[in-house]
């Protein structure tokens, strides 16, 4: 194991003890009550190791690359763009375990009920998109602006975010299945 690899994996582990610690946090006082401090405090690091991985608290539940998507979609092999973004999306789920997919459901249901963090969403959600975009043109062969790549990704976000809506109200829901089922309906139903 290289330096280099130990160094990642305990910046992961750092990560991860944040978020956990975070979301416990979260749940036994709310999360307009939890302070960065006692975060830092319970995952054991200072408030400045905090700042180092999350700018803010509520980076800690907004557009947190859940799945992620991006880099999938870096991963695809070219095509139309509702095969490039639906086969991003099973890859993104594919490389989770079933301890991060629940993790990312805890982060999903705050960010779909704190109204700050909804508001918080909207705000970031243009970066993230057109980032998407970006991508998914580049796989498609097309520019940017095309109104397949348009349509094709303010489709698929539009579904996702409804899944999401309902996977925050219902737990026993398998919302990669159900992401991957309507990607396939839109990818059935538009030519690209």
């Amino acid at each position: 194991m290289t330096d280099g690899g130990l160094r990642e994996r305990k910046k992961a582990k750092t990560r991860e003890a944040i978020l956990r610690e975070a979301f416990r946090l979260f749940r036994e006082r709310g999360y307009a009550a939890t302070t960065v401090e006692q975060i830092a405090d319970a995952a054991e690091i200072s408030p400045a190791t905090f700042f180092r991985y999350f700018p803010t608290k509520e980076h800690l539940v907004t557009l947190d690359r859940f799945p992620p998507l991006v880099e999938a979609l870096a991963a695809q092999p070219p095509g139309p763009p509702l095969t490039v973004l639906r086969g991003a999306f099973r890859e993104a789920f594919a490389e989770l375990t079933a301890e991060e997919i629940a993790a990312g459901h805890a982060r999903e249901v705050f960010a779909a009920t704190v109204p700050e963090l909804l508001v918080a969403n909207l705000r970031r959600s243009p970066g993230l998109v057109g980032e998407v975009r970006d991508l998914v043109a580049a796989k498609a062969g097309c520019d940017a602006g095309d109104p397949r790549v348009r349509d094709a990704v303010g489709a698929v976000f539009g579904v996702v975010a409804l899944i999401w809506l309902e996977w925050a109200h219902d737990a026993g829901m398998d919302a990669p299945a159900e992401v991957d089922r309507a990607l396939a309906r839109l990818e059935s139903g538009v030519s690209a």
